[in-house]
């Protein structure tokens, strides 16, 4: 047999005796089982693996190739039919107006004067008599401390004052007291003798006591004038005493140097201080300032007088007027800003020192200019900016020259006109467009540069 598995097989079955008188057939040849080989089916046959007829597999593919064709003109129409639709559009007309540039600047409330009130002297604190909020009068005592000894030395030197002022005019005040009385009981006398009450003797010796009080006055004067200049250093010495120890009296006590409100207080009964120490800061009462601190690049449009308006970030609804009234002369290095103050003519009640402010400062106004928005102009900070306008349906790319440019809108100078009808900048020159509706800023709207 071949190598198909075909094989001989017995003959069971048949009769091969002799008796039948013939020879043994030959054996019948049969299959032999299948066996399975690797890599091949089951009973020895190879899978075949035939392929489509030729002219089927070529007309296949020709049909493919035909709807491809089909679809890439469909899409190429559509596209080119598409495009040939105008763009449905919004607009923005352009029309004149006032506008202004304003700087916003972040500020804040300034009172006139923050004085840090200290202890001049080291000592224990008796009393504290106010509190953070409170409102103090000039002069008023704030806080005391221990003055036990400089009261003692006070009285000590007014006393030794008393003594020595008493010591320069005692003689000289009792001669002159004596000589007046002297003189009256002489008046009295010879008013007496004219009536011829008393006798002649007794007006002599009115006389003579009046002489003796007056040789005892000049005597006086001129003890006091002999040592008149060491008189009067005493004095001098015992006011100068006397004024020492007011002034360490003073230094014991913290009072108010002007009307002002208490910001803060760090000192409390009992406490202990050194000299030097701050226990109360104050804001006096004045005119209330805003500061503020500009990048220097933008002080150039900042003058003495420009009006402002401002807002405390507590209370964002609520504006007030305020105006430029100082620039510092010189620049911080550190940080490349300008101290700028403002004064409020009508401060709102609101106002605390220290808190938050923004302040838009106008720098320039312009009447009748042409606006449009700054998200509408292309290359707005290039050379060449440029908006697109709609021409005969059409979007046009048309160049402009910019003015005042802010952070939402700009000033065109040149290349627009008035009724232009402006559109967004993302839009294809050259491109068919249909205006659905058009729009203008609101008027008076202000233009601000960056913060």
């Amino acid at each position: 047999m071949d190598d198909h598995g075909v094989g001989e097989v017995a003959t069971a079955g048949l009769d091969t005796s002799p008796r039948h008188g013939g020879a043994r057939p030959a054996p019948i040849a049969l299959p032999e089982p299948p066996q399975q080989v690797a890599g091949r089916p089951a009973g020895g046959a190879r899978k075949r693996t035939g392929s489509p007829l030729p002219g089927k597999s070529s007309g296949a593919r020709r049909q493919l190739r035909w709807v491809i064709a089909a679809l890439v003109v469909l899409t190429i129409v559509a596209v080119v039919a598409w495009r040939a639709l105008p763009t449905r559009v919004s607009a923005t007309t352009v029309a004149r107006r006032d506008v202004a540039r304003t700087l916003v600047l972040t500020g804040r409330v300034r009172p006139p004067a923050r004085p840090r009130l200290g202890a001049s002297v080291s000592g224990t604190v008796r009393q504290v008599l106010v509190r953070e909020g409170d409102h103090v009068s000039r002069g008023q005592l704030l806080v005391r401390l221990d003055d036990a000894e400089p009261t003692a030395a006070v009285a000590r030197t007014r006393a030794a004052l008393a003594t020595v002022e008493a010591q320069t005019r005692s003689t000289a005040d009792q001669a002159d007291l004596a000589l007046k009385q002297a003189n009256r009981d002489l008046d009295r006398a010879r008013a007496l003798h004219a009536q011829g009450a008393i006798s002649a003797r007794d007006l002599e010796t009115a006389e003579r006591s009046a002489a003796d009080a007056r040789s005892q006055l000049d005597a006086a004067r001129a003890g006091t004038a002999a040592g008149g200049a060491t008189r009067l250093a005493d004095v001098a010495r015992a006011r100068a005493a006397v004024t020492e120890a007011e002034a360490r009296l003073a230094l014991t006590r913290v009072t108010a140097p002007a009307p002002a409100t208490v910001l803060s207080r760090a000192v409390e009964l009992g406490d202990a201080v050194v000299a030097g120490q701050v226990l109360l800061e104050l804001a006096l009462d004045g005119p209330t300032e805003l500061a503020a601190y500009p990048r220097e690049e933008n002080v150039a449009d900042l003058k003495t007088g420009a009006s402002a308006l401002a807002s405390a970030d507590a209370y964002p609804g609520r504006t007030f007027v305020a105006q430029v009234s100082w620039l510092a002369p010189v620049v911080d290095r550190t940080q490349g800003t300008v101290e700028t103050r403002f004064s409020v003519p009508d401060p709102p009640d609101y106002l605390r020192a220290d808190m938050t402010v923004s302040i838009n400062v106008e720098v320039e106004r312009r009447a009748g200019a042409l606006v449009v928005s700054l998200d509408l102009v292309g290359d707005a900070k290039s050379a060449a900016p440029w908006v697109v306008v709609e021409r005969a349906g059409r979007a046009t790319r048309q160049p402009v020259r910019l003015g005042i440019l802010g952070d939402r809108e700009a000033e065109i100078l040149d290349g627009l006109a008035v009724g232009d009808r402006v559109l967004p900048s993302e839009i294809e020159s050259g491109r068919r467009v249909r205006v659905i509706g058009t729009a203008s800023a609101a008027p008076g709207a202000r233009i601000g540069p960056e913060r």
